[in-house]
Protein backbone atom coordinates (compact mmCIF):
# COMPACT_ATOMS: atom_id res chain seq x y z
CA UNK A 1 0.00 0.00 0.00
CA UNK A 2 1.37 3.38 -1.03
CA UNK A 3 1.02 6.25 1.43
CA UNK A 4 1.83 9.96 1.58
CA UNK A 5 1.53 12.23 4.62
CA UNK A 6 1.16 15.90 3.79
CA UNK A 7 0.14 19.17 5.43
CA UNK A 8 -2.68 21.02 3.68
CA UNK A 9 -1.39 24.14 1.91
CA UNK A 10 -4.76 25.79 1.27
CA UNK A 11 -5.34 28.36 4.04
CA UNK A 12 -9.06 27.50 4.13
CA UNK A 13 -8.33 23.76 4.28
CA UNK A 14 -10.20 21.22 2.18
CA UNK A 15 -13.43 23.18 1.97
CA UNK A 16 -15.54 24.20 -1.04
CA UNK A 17 -13.23 25.06 -3.96
CA UNK A 18 -10.06 23.32 -2.70
CA UNK A 19 -12.07 20.16 -1.97
CA UNK A 20 -13.51 20.27 -5.47
CA UNK A 21 -10.05 20.69 -7.00
CA UNK A 22 -8.68 17.80 -4.92
CA UNK A 23 -11.59 15.47 -5.71
CA UNK A 24 -11.31 16.11 -9.46
CA UNK A 25 -7.59 15.35 -9.24
CA UNK A 26 -8.24 12.17 -7.24
CA UNK A 27 -10.77 10.99 -9.84
CA UNK A 28 -8.22 11.66 -12.60
CA UNK A 29 -5.46 9.79 -10.76
CA UNK A 30 -6.35 6.48 -12.39
CA UNK A 31 -6.05 4.55 -9.12
CA UNK A 32 -8.31 4.31 -6.06
CA UNK A 33 -7.23 6.82 -3.40
CA UNK A 34 -8.35 7.42 0.16
CA UNK A 35 -7.73 10.44 2.36
CA UNK A 36 -7.85 10.73 6.14
CA UNK A 37 -6.91 13.16 8.85
CA UNK A 38 -3.80 11.89 10.61
CA UNK A 39 -5.03 9.18 12.99
CA UNK A 40 -8.55 9.24 11.50
CA UNK A 41 -10.63 6.94 9.35
CA UNK A 42 -9.99 7.08 5.60
CA UNK A 43 -12.66 8.12 3.10
CA UNK A 44 -12.91 7.88 -0.68
CA UNK A 45 -10.86 10.77 -2.10
CA UNK A 46 -13.10 10.85 -5.19
CA UNK A 47 -16.19 11.81 -3.13
CA UNK A 48 -16.61 15.53 -2.50
CA UNK A 49 -19.09 14.88 0.32
CA UNK A 50 -16.70 12.48 2.04
CA UNK A 51 -13.78 14.91 1.71
CA UNK A 52 -15.84 17.84 3.00
CA UNK A 53 -17.03 15.65 5.88
CA UNK A 54 -13.45 15.31 7.13
CA UNK A 55 -13.42 19.00 8.09
CA UNK A 56 -9.72 19.38 7.25
CA UNK A 57 -8.29 22.81 8.08
CA UNK A 58 -5.32 24.56 6.55
CA UNK A 59 -2.03 23.23 7.92
CA UNK A 60 -3.51 19.96 9.19
CA UNK A 61 -1.85 16.71 8.20
CA UNK A 62 -3.70 14.31 5.92
CA UNK A 63 -2.79 10.80 4.83
CA UNK A 64 -3.28 9.77 1.20
CA UNK A 65 -3.25 6.04 0.48
CA UNK A 66 -3.80 3.67 -2.42
CA UNK A 67 -3.58 -0.13 -2.59
CA UNK A 68 -3.03 -0.10 -6.37
CA UNK A 69 0.13 -1.17 -8.12
CA UNK A 70 1.96 1.85 -9.51
CA UNK A 71 0.15 4.33 -7.25
CA UNK A 72 3.38 6.05 -6.18
CA UNK A 73 3.38 8.65 -8.97
CA UNK A 74 -0.33 9.40 -8.56
CA UNK A 75 0.08 9.93 -4.81
CA UNK A 76 3.14 12.12 -5.40
CA UNK A 77 1.10 14.37 -7.69
CA UNK A 78 -1.86 14.53 -5.28
CA UNK A 79 0.45 15.23 -2.33
CA UNK A 80 2.06 18.11 -4.23
CA UNK A 81 -1.37 19.53 -5.06
CA UNK A 82 -2.45 19.42 -1.42
CA UNK A 83 0.84 20.64 0.10
CA UNK A 84 1.22 23.59 -2.23
CA UNK A 85 -2.48 24.51 -2.40
CA UNK A 86 -2.40 24.43 -6.19
CA UNK A 87 -5.38 25.31 -8.37
CA UNK A 88 -4.86 22.31 -10.66
CA UNK A 89 -3.11 18.99 -10.66
CA UNK A 90 0.58 19.27 -11.63
CA UNK A 91 1.50 17.45 -14.83
CA UNK A 92 4.66 16.01 -13.32
CA UNK A 93 6.31 15.87 -9.94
Amino acid sequence: MAERRVHVGWAEGLHARPASIFVRAAMAAGVPVTIAKAGGSPVNAASVLAVLGLGVRGGEEVVLTSPAEGAQAALDRLAKLVAEGLEELPETV
